[in-house]
């Protein structure tokens, strides 16, 4: 039975793929829900570096490990920064 129902839906053609749409009357708050997003990382990425750069600066002096910490924050800070900035392009290459 699994079978022959398997059969049929293959024998139709292609499955359908269709363009993502948004529900009516919710374009306008995701997109607004989203820019937050946006915001917020922006803000968490400047004061990222900023902590970063402290680090390094309290640390140069007398606290080798404190400014090693600071140093290597760094590529994490800009790792999300990237991340955040490519993510609509990395969604949309999965559901092409």
């Amino acid at each position: 039975m699994l079978v022959s129902a398997v059969a049929d839906m293959l024998q139709t053609g292609p499955v359908p793929n269709p363009a993502p749409i948004a529900p009516p009357g919710l374009e306008r708050p995701i997109t607004t829900i989203l820019g937050w997003g946006k915001w917020g990382v922006i803000v968490a990425g400047v004061a990222g570096l900023l902590i970063c750069g402290a680090q390094m600066a309290i640390g140069r002096k007398n606290r080798s490990s404190f400014a090693a910490d600071g140093a290597s924050g760094i590529p994490w800070v800009l790792g999300g920064l990237s991340l955040a900035a490519t993510a609509s392009g990395i969604v949309g290459m999965f559901l092409r």
